[in-house]
C-alpha cells in the first residue's frame, strides 16, 4: 500500500574514506524497497547536487545519518553541520523520524557509540528515533543502527545497510504518512491489500 503523497527520505553522510559513502548507497537502496518512497542522497561536504544543505533535512519526513567513528563519536564535520548549518532550523524539524549507521577502522572501534552520539542529536532536534531488533545475519543486529567495520563488503554488513533504509521508509510511511500496511511488523501476507 502506497502514502497518497512521496514518502521522502533523506540519506545525510559524511565520510573519508569512502566505506560511509558506499553504506550510505546501500541504505538508500534499502529505503527505495518501500512504495511511493523517493529517496535524496547527500553528502555534508559534498560538491554540486550532492552536497547537504539544510532544506534537504527540511524536505525529509525520515532522515538516515550516517558517520565515520571518531573516537567512539561522530564526526566533527557531521556535529559542525547540525551545529551550524541547522542550528536556525532547530524546532522546525521536530516528530521527523532518524536512524543512524557507522563505519570505523576494525570491530571495536565504537561503531555503536558513534551511532548513539547520531541519535542523541537527533532527539536534540526532535527527531523520532528507532532501534532495529531484526538480525541481518545470524551474529548481526543493528539495535542503534548499522555498523561495519571498514566498507561493507560482505552480505551481513551489506544486509543491515539495506534493512536499515527498509526499515527507516517503512516507519517513515506509517509514522508521517498513515500508511498502516507499511508497518515493520506485519508479515508479507499482511501487508498486502486484500483481493477485491
Amino acid at each position: 500500500m502506497s502514502p497518497a503523497a512521496p514518502v521522502k527520505i533523506l540519506v545525510l553522510y559524511d565520510s573519508f574514506t569512502g566505506n560511509v559513502e558506499q553504506m550510505a548507497r546501500l541504505v538508500a537502496d534499502g529505503a527505495r524497497e518501500v512504495a511511493g518512497v523517493e529517496v535524496r542522497l547527500r553528502k555534508i561536504d559534498g560538491a554540486g547536487e550532492l552536497c547537504a544543505l539544510p532544506e534537504d533535512v527540511l524536505w525529509a519526513d525520515g532522515l538516515a545519518v550516517g558517520s565515520p567513528t571518531n573516537m567512539g563519536l561522530l564526526s566533527w564535520k557531521m556535529k559542525r553541520f547540525w551545529d551550524d548549518d541547522m542550528r536556525p532550523h532547530w524546532m522546525k524539524i521536530d516528530g521527523k523520524i532518524g536512524c543512524a549507521f557507522s563505519s570505523a577502522g576494525g570491530w571495536g572501534g565504537g561503531m555503536e557509540l558513534a551511532c548513539q552520539s547520531v541519535l542523541t542529536l537527533l532527539v536534540n532536534f526532535g527527531f523520532l528515533v528507532f532501534g532495529v531488533t531484526d538480525y541481518a545475519s545470524r551474529d548481526l543486529t543493528l539495535h542503534y543502527g548499522a555498523v561495519s567495520a571498514k566498507a561493507p563488503a560482505d552480505e551481513a554488513a551489506k544486509g543491515a545497510c539495506r534493512l536499515l533504509g527498509h526499515r527507516l521508509a517503512a516507519w517513515t510511511a506509517v509514522c508521517i504518512h498513515g500508511v498502516a500496511g507499511a508497518h515493520p511488523g506485519l508479515t508479507l501476507a499482511e501487508r498486502r491489500p486484500p483481493h477485491a
